[in-house]
């Protein structure tokens, strides 16, 4: 299907989905958080988590009742390095920076922190808050629990999220090293983003109920939601390709996701009651902060670090192939290559646009389409 797609200012749009967040009932403050987080997804050509589900993911739930604007942070048990908090249902991305900026000061005064949330909703991609530790000098490591996508390894009935599990470094480059990725072959972000475009996916992305690979992203959505098709965990179907490795990296996730604060899990993170009516979906995080200075000189690691990575992409290349890339730099690259140009929109996000300016009578944006 071909695409017309247009560019708008990352600055713009930024602005632009804040207001609508002001619209629905999000604080100034907290929709800025919400946008800022959003639109960082876009910046780094994570095209699955920004613009694209702001509003089928914030903007409908916070309209159905089923995600709070205005977001209650309690914080229910707090140690000297670590501490519980419940999000209430509230924005997933506020809930998610004031939990790992309460991780990074208490790794400040004791070398490590860690804070764990139950009740919070989707926190949009988990490197932004990685990042924001490595930015601080410290290891950040995050990851959280999600509505039920991923088989078990044998099975193919969806039981586990897509269950990030996300690190990130300094190092003395233009760009930390950030691991964000799920613990599925795919993502649900990313299955929507082909239905958008209308692309067919890869064999071996989503599996339905007899174990056969769905590459319809249209289908595959809809069995998502109906439990009759799952994704594959990372490594693939069955275990001759190591797809028991991601099933159990995903189960870390959602144990460390719901044990530590007594959160919810597994089914119970569907977002539909047995009735059929849509309900919260009470999601729970972690988020740890290491103080890198605690081991050893910032700019030691620093420097370590950015070897063991120049070593890696210096390596011999597979026949045919001219780069080897680290975690982080694909999404440099994509950060210098849109950073004059911005956001990029298909049909389908520039008619939800026009909508949502309509909506919300936000009359003073022009757009370029």
């Amino acid at each position: 299907m071909a695409q017309n797609i247009v560019y708008e200012s990352f600055a713009k749009m930024e602005a632009f989905m804040k207001d609508v967040f002001v619209k629905v009932g999000v604080p100034e403050a907290d929709a800025a958080v919400c946008a800022e987080v959003l639109i960082e997804s876009d910046k780094r050509g994570i095209d699955s988590h920004g613009v694209g589900r702001f509003k089928p993911i914030y903007i409908d739930r916070i309209k159905d009742g089923i995600q709070f604007p205005v977001t209650n942070f309690e914080v229910v048990k707090d140690g000297l390095a670590t501490a519980v908090v419940d999000g209430h249902d509230g924005m997933g991305q506020v809930i998610g920076k004031k939990a790992m900026q309460m991780a990074i000061d208490k790794a400040k005064k004791y070398g490590m922190g860690m804070v764990a949330v139950r009740n919070s909703t989707h926190y949009g991609i988990a490197g932004y808050y990685a990042t924001m530790a490595a930015k601080a000098g410290m290891v950040g490591i995050t990851g959280t629990n999600a509505r039920p996508s991923i088989a078990p390894t044998f099975g193919i009935e969806n039981m586990l999220g897509t269950n990030p599990l996300t690190v990130g470094m300094p190092s003395d480059e233009e760009f930390p090293f950030v691991l964000d990725c799920a613990t599925s072959v795919s993502q649900r972000g990313k299955i929507e983003h082909y239905e958008r475009i209308g692309k067919t996916m890869p064999k071996g992305w989503v599996i339905d109920n007899t174990g056969n690979s769905e590459t319809d992203p249209s289908i595959a959505l809809t069995g998502l939601t109906k439990g009759t098709a799952a994704l594959a965990p990372l490594g693939g179907i069955g275990d001759e390709t190591a797809g028991y490795k991601g099933y159990g990296y995903a189960t870390v996730v959602e144990i460390l996701s719901a044990a530590l604060q007594q959160g919810n899990f597994l089914k119970a993170l569907n977002g539909i009651d047995a009735s059929g009516k849509k309900v919260s979906f009470h999601l729970g995080h972690f988020f740890i902060a290491i103080d890198i200075s605690a081991f050893v000189e910032l700019d030691q690691f620093k420097k370590t670090t950015g070897d063991i990575l120049r070593e890696l992409r210096a390596s011999k290349k597979m026949p045919g192939q001219d780069r080897i890339y680290t975690a982080g730099e694909k999404e440099y690259l994509a950060w210098l290559d849109r950073k004059d140009r911005g956001v990029p929109l298909n049909e389908s996000l520039k008619k939800t646009i026009k909508q949502l300016k309509e909506e919300y009578k936000l009359d003073s944006y022009s757009f370029s389409f």
